[in-house]
């Protein structure tokens, strides 16, 4: 398989069922913007937490998920796609991590050791990629497990910051008004 196509130096790039679209549609915005989120996650690893990063790298894998699922207007039975149970997942990875933490009292400033800040910038462009399915499920039929993952996995991503700061000794701070 080569890497390069000249299929898409005109715009336009092709969906997993083959149909052309152009690459500026909501559809390439937003399981794009899913492949940016994977790519930060993937910058974290390794934490330095050997769990951290067994749910990082599992989220890694569902975010693969999520844009074959995006990338596919009409599945098939069997095509990737995600489901509640991924949904789940998230749900208990957060609050198994939930558990070692403070409860939050104020906002934070996002931020923190090296990977806290980085799984914050993760946590910033999965809002964008929840937005850009919003988005794109105002024009088309999308998957709705997908904008609930993306929206708990901003929960997740903002929780294992948050996690990774208090294992590093890294202490929050609150927003000053």
């Amino acid at each position: 398989m080569k890497i390069y196509t000249g299929r898409g130096d005109e715009g336009m790039t092709d969906l997993r069922d083959m149909t052309r679209v152009s690459k500026t549609s909501h559809r390439i915005e937003a399981y794009g913007t899913v492949d940016e989120v994977n790519a930060l996650v993937g910058t974290v690893r390794p934490t330095g937490h050997d769990d951290v990063d067994d749910v990082l790298e599992a989220v890694q894998n569902h975010l693969h998920i999520v844009q074959a699922d995006l990338a596919n207007p009409d599945p098939d039975e069997g095509d990737p796609q995600i489901a509640a149970d991924h949904v789940d997942e998230l749900e208990a990875w957060i609050d198994e991590a939930d558990e070692e933490l403070d409860p939050l009292t104020s906002f934070i400033l996002p931020g923190g050791s090296e990977t806290g800040a980085k799984l914050h910038h993760a946590r910033a462009v999965s809002r964008r990629a929840e937005r850009r399915v919003v988005s794109l499920a105002a024009e088309e039929p999308v998957n709705e497990e997908v904008v609930a993952y993306l929206n708990r996995l901003s929960d997740a991503l903002f929780v294992f910051a948050r996690l990774v700061n208090r294992r590093d000794g890294v202490p929050e701070e609150s927003p000053t008004y």
